[in-house]
């Protein structure tokens, strides 16, 4: 299954929960940001290619379905906000439980 995980800047959130998932065999995760300024844009590519896009907040939803009217339904909102570091252990901690299910599956 093909991850996409989205925030802001494409900094701290989602680089992190990408890399949960670097020596994964079942799963691939890339990360974006919708700021212009982010490191990795969101791009319409970008969502297409991905079976299942998290996204950090509300916000971040509503920008790529704006993009992608059709993405909505494979879109979950994990609701971390931006006050973390990158790979902060709370971050980290974060992440591990609302994607386990997924990192569960990741061998």
């Amino acid at each position: 299954m093909k991850l996409l995980f989205v925030c802001t800047e494409n900094l701290n959130r989602s680089p992190t929960a990408a890399e949960l998932f670097k020596k994964n065999k079942k799963h691939k995760a890339k990360s974006a940001g919708i700021s212009i300024t982010a490191e990795n844009n969101v791009s319409n590519e970008l969502i297409k290619w991905a079976d299942k896009i998290f996204v950090m907040e509300k916000v971040h939803k509503k920008f790529i379905t704006d993009k992608v009217p059709d993405a909505e339904n494979k879109i979950e909102v994990l609701w971390v906000p931006d006050v973390y570091p990158k790979n902060d252990p709370k971050l980290i901690e974060i992440l591990k439980k609302k994607l386990k299910n997924y990192l569960k599956n990741n061998k």
